[in-house]
């Protein structure tokens, strides 16, 4: 699951809070929510427990990957250059 915040900050407490614990509830395996006015991606992924747990905080010098995707990476730098 990816999570694009969007300029208003009521989004990024729906993407922070509300949607994280949703997803938590709902065994996604992998949360991710990219701001792209900061250039960062936190990663969430499921740990020991029922909740969804920081794996990362990713950015521009970083790569996102991920287990459930073998073989994809991606820069993250790349993510917001113009087309």
């Amino acid at each position: 699951m990816v999570e694009v915040l969007m300029p208003d900050e009521g989004d990024e407490r729906r993407g922070r809070e509300l949607k994280l614990r949703l997803y938590s509830q709902q065994a996604v395996s992998e949360y991710r929510i990219v701001d792209w006015r900061q250039h960062r991606v936190e990663v969430f992924r499921r740990g020991s427990g029922p909740e969804l747990e920081l794996a990362a905080t990713l950015g521009d010098e970083d790569a996102l990957t991920s287990p459930l995707l073998p073989g994809f990476e991606v820069a993250v730098a790349s993510l917001w250059e113009p087309a």
